[in-house]
């Protein structure tokens, strides 16, 4: 008994460090249905193209763009369709209505290993297998590299068992005969477990031996001793019922019975010494696999038992025991399953399909939101860094004092872009900002007024002043006007005088200034007298025939 509680305790505490091991996060990256894996590409779709609104780019780069997405959505779509297909179509029932309903909430466990024939009968590999008992359903693995493969399929049949998938590896010592092949398989296991995982599934893991023992009448198949939860102390499950071993050694009422159970602990006991010895160091490597739950149950027949198998070999070597009386591949009776240690395996029921698309979405969401805003804000520093230096530049160009020097046409030019930049800033003003500028980060505002008041202050210098030309007089013939020493006009001045008339009127706002000229002979104060009534007598023709004053 002392020797039988010390191999316990060594091996429940072997087991006991699955708590401090955190397990695995099952996150937003599983397998949900099609419908919402579609969704959710219409949805990246929408927010490329949002983003392609937002981001300013040229107009053929845009319109690339644009078909890319729209091409990628169309081949995401179509390869949804056939994955989902063929993921469906890699599982064959052998009986279809033998499946559980979408609705069931029962733990769904993967069953690998050993003991397959005698759990779930004589059924085709290429066929899925399952149990369904009123604690769970176990579905059979053939083979270990067909894990993957099931679990898709399960998962592409019935989307909300996700969280209630497990594993259950069965390693039986009385069916292996070489310890090398046997840490191999654990090995390529534990491998295909983590491939598993990788896509977000938790799928907690079960150990379980089904060991051979000498038959006795107080044992029964479904007692089961287990090791969970960091318990130092082997727990037995029988008839409903969880107890300590060694309560369960007292709970007896005759000598027999409790000489019985004492020799099924110290099975027990041996057998959870071979596990710690043979197959736990392969899953301490991969801390991850670690089991959750480890557990023995003996029979008292192993059907699928082979002569010489390791539990033969331990038992020999350890012990000197002689197996050669134990019965090997005797018996057609099936193997239990571990019905009372299903509650022990984490059921993850609530994160459905849809709340993880709907994370996934929401990401999405806060991703292209994250690169919208960043794009905004970096549009906003150029405008503003643009209209600040336009600003600087015109600041820095002296005024000119005259229009032929050279800092004139500079800050003409200047002022020129100042203006541009103005008629943009009130365009936005007036209209609203673009998509590019706005998110709520538009900074452009805050420029406009001060744009607006150093528009509105530049002066131009001054013109120079332009110089009067001086028209030429339009000199007349006094000879063909008058006579001599006669103010009164001739009888075919009238031509001549029209000529002059028709200069005179070509010339809009001109002053007349008539002249007179008077002739060679005579005194000056008759020639003066003379001349002006020569001038008088034209005056008095020009107003008659033109309505001059």
């Amino acid at each position: 008994m002392r020797v039988a509680g010390q191999c316990l305790v060594g091996a429940g505490l072997l087991a006991g460090r699955t708590d401090r091991h955190a397990f695995i996060w099952q996150g937003v990256n599983a397998v949900i249905t099609l419908d919402l894996t579609r969704s959710l590409w219409l949805w990246a779709a929408a927010l490329a193209l949002a983003l392609l609104m937002v981001i300013p780019l040229a107009g053929w780069i845009s319109a690339v763009a644009a078909l890319v997405v729209v091409i990628a959505v169309i081949v995401a779509w179509i390869r949804a369709g056939y994955r989902f297909a063929r993921q469906g179509q890699q599982l064959v029932l052998a009986d279809p209505a033998t499946l559980p309903a979408a609705t069931y909430r029962q733990p769904v466990v993967l069953v690998c290993g050993d003991g397959l024939a005698d759990l779930f009968g004589k059924v085709p590999a290429e066929q899925l297998a399952l149990r369904t008992t009123s604690l769970g359903c176990y579905v059979r693995v053939p083979a270990l590299d067909q894990l993957s493969t099931i679990s898709n399929g399960l998962q592409a049949l019935r989307p909300h068992w996700r969280g209630q998938l497990s594993v259950m590896l069965v390693t039986n010592p009385g069916e292996h005969t070489d310890a090398a092949e046997l840490a191999g398989r654990v090995r390529a296991f534990c491998h295909q477990i983590a491939v598993v995982r990788e896509r977000g599934i938790g799928l907690p893991l079960m150990l379980v031996s089904y060991v051979q023992a000498a038959k006795d009448k107080a044992r029964s198949e479904h007692t089961w001793f287990s090791w969970e939860d960091a318990q130092p102390h082997p727990l037995v499950r029988e008839a409903g019922a969880c107890t300590r071993l060694t309560d369960w050694q007292r709970q007896t009422a005759d000598s027999a019975t409790c000489a019985a159970r004492l020799c099924r602990s110290v099975q027990v006991s041996s057998a959870a010494t071979w596990l710690k010895a043979t197959l736990l160091p392969h899953f301490e490597a991969r801390e991850a696999n670690y089991p959750r739950v480890c557990a023995i149950n003996l029979v008292p027949v192993l059907p699928q038992a082979l002569a010489g198998n390791l539990w033969q070999q331990w038992l020999c070597e350890r012990a000197g025991l002689s197996t050669a009386g134990q019965p090997v591949g005797e018996g057609s009776a099936g193997l239990p399953f571990p019905d009372p240690l299903l509650n022990l395996l984490p059921l993850n029921t609530s994160r459905s399909p849809i709340l993880r698309a709907s994370v996934t979405a929401w990401w999405l969401f806060v991703v292209t939101g994250v690169v919208a805003l960043a794009s905004s804000a970096w549009q906003n520093n150029l405008l503003l860094r643009q209209v600040t230096d336009d600003l600087r530049r015109y600041a820095s160009i002296p005024m000119a004092e005259r229009r032929d020097q050279p800092p004139f046409a500079l800050r003409e030019d200047a002022l020129t872009v100042l203006r541009q930049d103005a008629m943009r800033l009130d365009n936005y003003y007036r209209q609203g900002e673009p998509l590019a500028l706005g998110l709520g980060l538009y900074r452009g505002e805050r420029l406009r007024l001060p744009l607006l008041a150093t528009i509105a202050s530049h002066r131009q210098p001054p013109e120079p002043p332009t110089l009067a030309k001086t028209p030429d007089p339009v000199r007349l013939d006094s000879l063909s006007l008058f006579s001599t020493g006669s103010a009164e006009l001739k009888a075919g001045s009238t031509k001549v005088l029209i000529n002059a008339l028709v200069n005179i009127k070509a010339q809009p706002g001109w002053l007349i200034v008539i002249a007179g000229h008077t002739d060679v002979t005579g005194s000056p104060e008759h020639n003066l007298e003379l001349s002006r009534a020569r001038a008088a007598s034209v005056r008095d023709w020009m107003q008659r025939m033109g309505g001059y004053r």
